[in-house]
This record gives C-alpha cells, sequence and structure tokens, in this order.
C-alpha cells in the first residue's frame, strides 16, 4: 500500500489554474522526483501536501485512508515535512533550539535542556552530521545547515519528506553528502519528494519520476527509463535536439581589459582577462573559487585594492555600481530575489528603475516612457507576466530572471556579466536564457557568466576561464573543453592550460 496518494487534486488561483486533476503515490523508503518546467503546478502540489495551501477538489491518502491537510500542522502530524529551498532557521540560536523550535521539551514551563541536546544528538547522528548541538547555527556551512534542516523534520517523526531544490546552494562535495544521506533515509523507510531543476542529479537519487506539464500530469518514468532525454521530453512535450544552442562567434574589438585586478579577500592573486565584442566566456569553478568575488569587483559592488579595468579602451574607475554601469558594464547576480529584484515593485517598474536618470529631463519622465520600455522588453525576452503592471514576485523564477537581464538589456549594455545566470529556474526557461545570450553576442555584446554546471559551461562558452582559491588556473579554448580539463585546473592540479 502506497504510503501517500495524491487523487485528482485540482487547485485554481485567479486567473491561473494552477493543478488540473493531479495524481501521484509514493511507498514507504521510496525517492520520487517531480519534474516541469516553471509554472506546471509542482511548488503548488508541494505546498498543498505540507499544509501552506489547501486543494480545490480531489483527495489526498495516507496508509489507504482519505485526510485533510488544512494546516502546517496538520502536515506534521501526518508525518510530512517540507524542506524550503531558502531554509527555514534561525542564525541567533544555536542547532539543537532550532530543531525543537516550538515544540521545545518543558516541564511546568521550565525548558529540559538536556533532554533536548540528547535528542537533538540523535538526529543530528542520523543524518551523519558530527556537531555539537549546542553549535550555533551561523559558524554552519550551507551544505550542514541543510543537513540541520533534516534533522528538524526527523525530530517530528517526518515519515515523507519534501525537498525543494536541496542541492542549489551546495558544493560537490556536499550534494555527494546530501545523496548518501537519502539514501540512509531511504533504507529506515523515510520516502523522499524531490524536486530539483538538475536532471543529471535526479537520474542518481531517485526510483521513480512524475512530471507535470501546465498543471496536468504529463508522464510517469522508472529506472532505466529516467534519462536527461526522456524527462525533457515530458517536461516540454518535445525534443530539445540542440539544447545549447551556441555557435561560434567571430570576436571583434577588445571590450574589456583587466590587468593586474586584486579582489578584496584574495588580493595576493593579481587577475588579468580580457573579452572581446560578441564573445561568450565561462567562468568556471569550485565553490570558493572566487568567480561570484571577481565579477562583483568587475560590477564595483567590491572595489578592487589594485589594478586597471578598461571599458572600450577607456580606463575606469570601478569603486561602485553606479561606475560599472555608467562605462556600459553590467551584472546579472546570482541570487536574483536579494538582489537583482524589488520583490513588491511591478515588472514593470523593475525593468526602468535602471533607467530611470537617464530617461528624466529636470526630474520628470517622458509621457508613458515606462510602459513603453517596460512592454517592449516584455515581447523581446517572451516574459510571462498579465501585464506591466503585475508585481514581480508573483512571476516564475525563470520569469524572474528574464526581467533582471531586461533591465539591463534597455539600458545598452557594452559587457553583460552573469553569475549563475540558469540557477533554480526549468529547463524551457534556461534554453531561452542561452538563446538570449546568443542573439546578444551575435549583436557584439561581450559575456562573462560563471556556472556551477559542467555542461552549461561547455555548452555555451566561446573559451573558458577557470578558477581556483580566487586566481585564474587556465584558460581552455572550446576544442579544449572537456570535464576532466576543467577538474583539473579547478582543483589546482593543473596550472596552465595546454596550448
Amino acid at each position: 500500500m502506497p504510503l501517500l496518494e495524491v487523487c485528482n487534486v485540482s487547485k485554481r488561483f485567479p486567473g491561473v489554474q494552477a493543478l488540473k486533476g493531479v495524481s501521484m503515490s509514493i511507498e514507504p523508503g521510496q525517492s520520487v522526483a517531480v519534474i516541469g518546467e516553471n509554472g506546471a503546478g509542482k511548488s503548488t502540489l508541494m505546498k498543498i501536501l505540507a499544509g501552506i495551501q489547501t486543494p480545490d477538489g480531489g483527495e489526498i491518502r495516507i496508509e489507504g485512508r482519505p485526510v485533510e491537510i488544512r494546516t502546517v500542522r496538520d502536515a506534521e502530524k501526518l508525518g510530512i515535512a517540507l524542506i524550503h529551498q531558502e531554509l527555514n532557521l534561525c542564525d541567533n540560536l544555536d542547532v539543537a533550539a532550532n530543531i525543537f523550535l516550538g515544540k521545545e521539551p518543558r516541564t511546568c514551563g521550565f525548558l529540559r535542556r538536556r533532554e533536548m541536546d540528547r535528542r537533538a544528538s540523535d538526529v543530528l547522528r542520523q543524518v551523519g552530521l558530527d556537531i555539537p548541538p549546542t553549535s550555533s547555527l551561523a559558524s554552519l556551512s550551507i551544505g550542514h545547515r541543510q543537513l540541520v534542516e533534516i534533522a528538524k523534520a526527523l525530530a517530528s517523526d517526518a515519515r515523507v519528506l519534501i525537498m525543494d531544490e536541496p542541492t542549489s546552494s551546495l558544493s560537490t562535495g556536499e550534494v555527494e553528502n546530501l545523496f548518501r544521506v537519502v539514501r540512509t533515509l531511504r533504507e529506515r523507510g523515510v520516502s523522499i519528494v524531490y524536486i530539483s531543476h538538475r536532471l543529471s542529479e535526479i537520474e542518481h537519487v531517485v526510483d521513480r519520476v512524475v512530471a507535470l506539464r501546465d498543471g496536468r500530469n504529463s508522464g510517469e518514468l522508472e529506472g532505466d527509463q529516467i534519462t536527461h532525454e526522456q524527462m525533457v521530453r515530458l517536461m516540454v512535450g518535445r525534443d530539445l535536439d540542440q539544447f545549447f544552442p551556441h555557435k561560434p562567434h567571430q570576436a571583434g574589438d577588445l571590450v574589456l581589459s583587466a590587468q593586474g585586478v586584486r579582489v578584496r579577500g584574495n588580493g595576493a592573486y593579481p587577475i588579468d582577462l580580457q573579452l572581446k565584442a560578441g564573445e561568450i566566456v565561462g567562468l568556471a569553478g569550485l565553490v570558493g573559487a572566487g568567480r561570484t568575488e571577481l565579477l562583483e569587483t568587475l560590477f564595483g559592488v567590491r572595489p578592487a585594492i589594485g589594478g586597471t579595468v578598461e571599458v572600450a579602451g577607456k580606463a575606469v574607475r570601478l569603486k561602485s555600481p553606479r561606475d560599472a554601469i555608467a562605462a556600459g558594464l553590467f551584472l546579472i547576480p546570482e541570487d536574483r530575489k536579494q538582489d537583482g529584484l524589488v520583490l513588491e515593485m511591478t515588472v514593470g517598474e523593475n525593468i526602468t528603475l535602471p533607467g530611470l536618470m537617464r530617461a528624466s529631463t529636470a526630474g520628470m519622465l517622458p509621457s508613458r516612457w515606462e510602459k513603453s520600455i517596460a512592454d517592449e522588453m516584455i515581447e523581446k525576452l517572451h516574459i510571462k507576466t498579465p501585464g506591466p503592471g503585475q508585481i514581480i514576485q508573483f512571476l516564475s523564477g525563470g520569469n524572474q530572471q528574464k526581467a533582471v537581464i531586461a533591465k539591463w538589456l534597455a539600458m545598452g549594455p557594452k559587457v553583460l556579466l552573469l553569475d549563475e545566470p540558469t540557477r533554480g529556474i526549468d529547463i524551457g526557461a534556461k534554453h531561452e536564457i542561452y538563446e538570449m545570450m546568443e542573439q546578444l553576442a551575435h549583436q557584439g555584446v561581450a559575456i562573462l557568466f560563471a556556472s556551477s554546471e559542467m555542461e552549461e559551461v561547455m555548452g555555451m562558452s566561446d573559451r573558458t576561464l577557470v578558477m581556483h582559491e580566487g586566481r585564474i588556473a587556465g584558460e581552455l579554448r572550446r576544442d579544449q573543453l572537456g570535464e576532466e580539463a576543467i577538474m583539473r585546473l579547478a582543483t589546482g592540479v593543473t596550472q596552465a592550460a595546454t596550448t
């Protein structure tokens, strides 16, 4: 008998039918991936199971018994726990306090701290985390915090763990450790619902795949059927014959030149790099290699502590993002919600925000300027939104990312810096981002993009710079690109690319 069954569940929001008779099941100790493009209904289904939202129709069963899940507490009582992509933990508390927050063992109102520490140690051991329960959460890595979140669920006797993009911020080693924990939990009878846009992970960590498209079931895969190609076909309803639309570009004039740039925190390693018009250059490296720090330095977020930068042959001083913007150099940040958007503002306001000063005359904006620019960018980048007046936080991740890109495209960039441009977006939106990069390169924009996805770097780069411990360990031409060649440089085994 399945542990959890979803039977013909539907959910409607104003103007949108999010779920249309969706069904799925999961057995004890089984791992099931739920895949689909942004807007396919994955998040809505998971929120219904976790008690954050209620369905309009259909039925949910636990061990064959119909149940009602109206609140998060209802879900917890049934043994269902959702581990959010953005972890729900408190930095100012220790590990044990986070695990039992709101459920602390007490006697006559007094906290039984010794018992709490003992029980916390038990669940920490179950997830393979060998740390004292009194450790400060703020001192832990993202990977360890993820395990604390899982331990928190286990302390509530969770039988079904829903993991939403659990590896999006983890290093390679932390990902492997998470997979080991998932396998251990399955052996103990805990069921896993796994949501990830990284299809290569899904092939290795789940027993079955349930695909959604436009709020409906589009198919299931098991065992050897679980391949990248099959998953893509179920998600988008077609084959992506050429997922990376990259074509070699004829590089133009030198647009960006950095000589001896010293990045704050890695000042011992001066960095030299050049970008030419119409060129797409990948920036590879392991987590902590310094890719984000380099991009933020070029954008003026982190003022350089040495070296020179020239844009189109003109020396520029990048002491703030305003200096970079004035030079035609723009950054798409890794965290679009925190650093790229004002979530409470509309799509149109976000797109036109950087150009307000440039477009205004005597403090006044030209009539209808904002709507005209927003409409143009929405159409150009195929942003799915009811209109420029839609609050941007209600768009899917892929469409939010397009809006971040749109605000800079409206400014006419010379150089575009992209930090993890497809992080947390679905496979269809990724393909659209890649096509946009190709179009911009064809128009003469120089692109430098950092990515943790090896396939993305190899698929979209004219050449690749590989970083190791704050320095550029080497450069690889397109005909030299391969996983082994990149990893040798990224791990410091090789310090210069073979020519």
